[in-house]
């Protein structure tokens, strides 16, 4: 038999942030709404995270780490080229599930526009990752351009997370799949590898 412990008032504080903020944003959401959904005091919140913002911090350090538990799951198995689809193939699937609200990292940048703001950093340095990244997967699928791929596929990314937040039915997202097979086979020497 084994036991699961309960969830600490950090990981409960935690857990209602994400769900409150990613539903409805980081400005709206007020630390009294954050402790009641918590079922927590006021100062244990503050016990665990000193102000909003280091909260804010911690949710986009947790996304961050959830996003690229997806991403790399995403990729899969198979040649550079086909592991690089599969990404944008599975960001359509999820999209345009009512789960998805978009990128919190494009919404912490948007709400937190001074760039010397931790949230607005947090931001910058996940786009940067996610870049590089797509950057390595096109060197590694012999694009000729694989900074500018890269470039082209974090904007199509990027917009596929604004649909998914824009339009709740019907999300253009659907498509993003197919536009990211547009542009990796117009950019990619090797067509025949996918």
């Amino acid at each position: 038999m084994s036991s699961v412990s309960a969830p600490t008032a950090r990981e409960r504080i935690l857990d209602a942030a994400s769900r409150l903020f990613y539903r409805h944003g980081f400005v709206s959401v007020g630390v009294d709404t954050i402790t009641a959904e918590a079922g927590v005091a006021k100062m244990s919140l503050y016990r665990h995270f000193p102000s909003k913002d280091d909260l804010i911090v911690a949710y986009l350090e947790r996304s961050n780490d959830q996003f690229w538990d997806w991403f790399e799951g995403a990729l899969g198995q198979g040649s550079p080229r086909r592991r690089l689809l599969r990404v944008f193939e599975e960001l359509a699937g999820f999209a345009t599930t009512p789960a998805c609200f978009g990128c919190m990292f494009q919404l912490a940048a948007a709400d937190f526009p001074d760039q010397e703001h931790q949230a607005n950093r947090a931001a910058l340095a996940h786009k940067r990752a996610v870049i590089e990244r797509l950057r390595e997967l096109a060197a590694q699928a012999r694009a000729p351009d694989p900074d500018g791929l890269a470039a082209q596929l974090l904007l199509l990314m990027d917009g596929a997370f604004v649909a998914s937040r824009m339009f709740p039915d019907s999300s253009p997202a659907a498509h993003v799949g197919r536009a990211a097979a547009s542009i990796i086979n117009a950019g990619a020497r090797r067509p025949r590898d996918v």
